[in-house]
This record gives structure tokens, sequence and C-alpha cells, in this order.
């Protein structure tokens, strides 16, 4: 049985949305390195619609001489969890739509091997509450906004969780792996 691995970039206020607010932090080596080791063994990406299209764009042309992970995001299987989304291989090569949030459906392919999940928030929510994921990264900046789109709105069940992990990257940013809480 595979694992999924779910990478969030937050602030400290829990917003995951559009991450501009990363940029003041740049991307140091060891902040890569971190990111590196939870695709190492993805063999698949699991993306919400909306991120998959901000993705889509944003590494399908990219080369490893402009950033070392675009092998990764471009070569490993893509699967979008969209129930609008009708085309995904025309938009981003290696690309296929998994049809509406379906469970079962993510439980399969996790059978086939461990998937990585960026951003996708509403992805994420209904992941974690099914018990479908195994590690939750975050990297949690060191600024507040205010106001954005946050992975555990108000109005969220109760949701345990266990710490796995604490790592202090050196821009700043707190990167904490949390799993399921031990039932």
């Amino acid at each position: 049985m595979g694992a999924i691995r779910v990478h969030e970039f937050t602030t400290v206020d829990g917003v995951v949305d559009a991450p501009m607010w990363t940029m003041d932090y740049g991307f140091p080596d060891d902040l890569a390195a971190s990111i590196g080791a939870i695709t190492a063994p993805a063999t698949g990406i699991l993306l919400g619609r909306t991120t998959f299209e901000m993705f889509a764009p944003a590494w399908s042309t990219r080369t490893v001489e402009e950033d070392p992970g675009a092998p990764f995001f471009n070569d490993t299987r893509k699967h979008v969890v969209s129930s609008t989304l009708t085309d995904a291989e025309s938009v981003w090569r290696n690309s296929a739509v998994l049809g509406p949030y379906d469970a079962d459906r993510i439980r399969g392919l996790k059978a086939e091997g461990d998937l990585y999940v960026s951003g996708s928030a509403t992805l994420v929510r209904a992941l974690v509450a099914d018990g479908l994921v195994d590690e939750l990264h975050l990297y949690v900046y060191p600024v507040a906004v205010g106001e954005g789109i946050r992975l555990f709105p108000e109005g969220t069940a109760k949701t345990p969780l266990a710490l796995l992990g604490v790592e202090s990257l050196s821009n700043g940013v707190a990167h904490l792996t949390y799993g399921p809480a031990a039932g």
C-alpha cells in the first residue's frame, strides 16, 4: 500500500491559497531538499482542478535547467480530481481526469503507489476527513495575511493529528509534519 503525502505552504494564520507571500522568503537549498524528500517516493501526483490549472502553465514548459523539480512535475503521472474538467492531457502531459472526488478510487490509486499532493485545499480536506492522508507537511511561513482560503476553515470538524516531525528552515519557515492521530 502506498502513502499519500500532502505539502502545503501556509501562513501562521492558516492561509493556504495562492501563496504569493512565499516569494519574500526565497527558496533556499534546505527548503528544496525538504520538499524533494516528500516528492522522491511518489509515483503519482494527485491534484484538485484549481491547483492543476495553476500548476499546468507554470510547470509544463519548465526545464530541469530552470528548476530541478521540473522533471518530477512533468514526467510523473498526474491525477486530477474534478467534476468539471474533461481533458487534462492536452493541457499538461501525463495528466488524466479522475472525475469527482471518490475516496474508493483514490484508495485504489494509493494501493498502486505513493501519491504527492500540493495545494488542492478542497481535495486535501476530503482526503483528511476520509483518513487517506499519511503525512501532512505544513510549511509555515512567518507571516499572517489576515484573509484567504484556509486549509481548515471555520466550521471544520475536529481533526486530531499526531506530530511526526519538526524542521526549522534557513528562511524562517517551520516545516511541521503531521499524520493521523492514533486511534
